[in-house]
Order: C-alpha cells, then structure tokens, then sequence
C-alpha cells in the first residue's frame, strides 16, 4: 500500500470571521512518515487537519498533497481518509462490513469486500473478528476497525484527530504502540493530532508544535524535548524549571544567566541571537538535577512536598529568593534523606540547561 505521498502547508491562513485560527503555518510533510500536530485545545491543530481534508478552505496559502494544490478540491475526491474522534462505526453492521463499506460504495461484490476485510482484519491483528457486532469489541479492538475501514478506502494519506482520547491510559498506551506498527507496516502518511504528549513523542516521526494558531516548532521528539525552540514549547512538552534573569556573558555555545538564586551556565541553540544583559529563561528538566555537589551549577533549596511513584519519587522544593524547583530522582533502591523540610544543594550541568530569550509560558 506504500505510495510516500507528503503533504506541504505553503503560508496557511485559516479565518473565522475575525478570528484567526491558523496563523501562517508552514510544513512539509514527508511521505510515509508519522507526523503529529501536538497543543493545547483551540490551538488551531484540528483546523488544520480538517483544511487538509478538505471540509475547510484556507483564507490564505496552499495545502499541496503529493505535489498537487488541493484548492477547489473536495473531501470525497481528495486522497486522504479521516478517522474522528468518536470512530463513528456502523453499530448495526458486522465488523467486516463496517471495515469494507467503502467499497460496497464503489461496487465492488460482497466476496471482493469479504476478502479485502479479512486481509484488514489481519493487518489490525484481529483475525476471525470479521462477524462481531461493533458492540461486541472493546475500545480498542473498536479502534483498530476504524483504522481498517479507513485503510479500506487506500488513501495515501491517513488524519486521525484524537482517536485514542476517549480511552483508558492503560488502552491509550497500548494502543500507541499498536497505532505505530500499523502505520510502519502499511506505509503511508499519518498525520495526527492530539494534546498529549506521551502520543506525539512516542508514535511519531515528526512533532510540530502549536499555540494560538501558530507552529512553535517542528522537530522529532527527542529534539523537542532536548532542545526546545521557545519558552512555550519548553514548558508544554513534559516538565520543566525555569529560571529568569539576565544574560551576564555568552562564549562558545553557552550563556551565563544571572537570576535571583544565583548566577547559572546553560547551552544555547544554534540559532540563538542572545545578547549581554537581555532577558532570557534557564530551563532544566526535573530529572536533569541531582542532590550534592560536582556539577557547575549549584543552588540550596528545601523540601515542601515529595511524591513517591515507585520508579521515582518526585520533589517539590523552594529555593532561597523563592524559585520553585521541581526534581526526580530514579528509584535505584538506596534511601534517600529528601523529606519535606530538608535542605539541600541542588546541582545540574550546563549542558543539560537550556537558555533560550524570556517569552510566554505555556501557564501564561
């Protein structure tokens, strides 16, 4: 089924009335790959998605898939296939109905339609599933059917919009798991959109940002996570300390940020434009910092609160100017003196920190 079509968002504007809801948003889309668009609700995520599907016309810019301007170009003759958040299954219908209504639509014969789900049904690995009810599936098994009534149609490119938000968090990451395998095996483009970030940093290729209609960032996870374009990207992806201040000094990749808990290293990014005595933010993930001394960077804060989770427990802790820190530490089966009301000295290396120009908070 492996065509590699991709799809290409060139200067896209999307408007209701005088609301903008997707700002100038650009991306190309690689043919084959798992791309998730990952923000909070009203973003502007699943406007998008729907603008590539064709149920919404852009106010500006283009939508190109497989190379070709998809302006004047419906939903039911575009390449694509749109699995919604509640699946919309036929409860009446046998699964293997459900999976091969789209070519009953098209004619073909009920032995053609028998033997294309059941070849499906293998794919989703729900063998001899073909004469349930949908009512007589769980959640997931109810997924997958989903994604093989969609695959039925031979799209090139797959959109799903928070397929997975009305399950378990148990089925949730199962199904990531299984989401992925069916993608890597069939081949084509996956274009998904969700606000959590477990999803989108696990399943996908790519991972592109929002906030208010505008594309933060667009890298895969681990560079989102490690190396975080803006202050909102940081403090949205996973957990995050940030420190503000000053720049004091920048020299071969880092910047020295002075704050009011003392003055920190930290790495720059490439395309940094930080200047002395500019306002910047020193980020530094909760599992980057450790307890005592042999890192450069060092400040004394005390324990209020601490969570135990079996793999880690988690601290929330205060420092002296009144920052509060938030640290975890691995669960290796030492007893650790970390109980509320202790000090300590916190340290972390520039490295692991992050100095990026002072802007907006995803809290904010």
């Amino acid at each position: 089924m492996s065509r590699n079509v991709g799809v290409e968002l060139d200067a896209l504007w999307v408007r209701f009335g005088d609301f903008v809801a997707v700002r100038d948003a650009n991306a190309t889309i690689t043919g084959g790959e798992f791309f998730s668009f990952l923000g909070p609700s009203g973003c502007g995520k699943t406007t998008i998605l729907r603008t590539v599907a064709g149920f919404q016309a852009p106010g500006g810019g283009q939508v190109r898939i497989g190379g070709r301007d998809m302006a004047g170009i419906g939903p039911n003759m575009r390449p694509t296939a749109l699995i919604f958040q509640n699946l919309a299954l036929f409860p009446l219908m046998k699964v293997w109905e459900n999976i091969a209504f789209s070519l009953e639509v098209k004619g073909v014969g009920k032995t053609g339609r028998r033997k294309r789900a059941e070849e499906l049904l293998e794919l989703i690995a729900l063998p001899g599933a073909g004469d349930k009810l949908v009512s007589e599936l769980s959640g997931g098994q109810r997924q997958r059917v989903a994604i093989a009534r969609a695959l039925c149609a031979e799209p090139d490119v797959l959109l799903l919009d928070e397929p997975l938000s009305a399950l378990d968090l148990k089925l949730r990451q199962r199904m990531r798991a299984e989401l992925r395998a069916i993608q890597r095996r069939v081949g084509i483009t996956f274009i998904y959109i969700t606000h959590d970030q477990g999803e989108a940093l696990t399943m996908s290729d790519k991972v592109a940002v929002m906030k208010a209609g505008v594309i933060e960032q667009i890298a895969d996870g681990r560079t989102i996570y490690n190396n975080p374009a803006t202050p909102f990207v940081a403090s949205f992806v996973g957990e995050n300390n940030v420190l503000r201040g000053k720049i004091r000094a920048v020299a071969e990749g880092f910047a020295q940020v002075e704050t009011p808990d003392g003055l920190f290293r930290g790495r720059l990014r490439t395309d940094a434009t930080l200047q002395p005595g500019g306002d910047a933010m020193l980020f530094i993930r909760p599992e980057a910092i450790a307890l005592g001394g042999g890192a450069e960077n060092r400040l004394t804060a005390t324990v209020e609160a601490e969570a135990f989770e079996g793999q880690a427990t988690h601290l929330q802790l205060r420092a002296a100017a009144g920052q509060a820190i938030k640290m975890s530490l691995v669960n290796r089966g030492a007893v650790r003196d970390a109980h509320s009301g202790s000090c300590h000295q916190l340290v972390f290396a520039a490295e692991q920190a992050v100095v990026l120009p002072a802007g907006e908070l995803v809290s904010e």
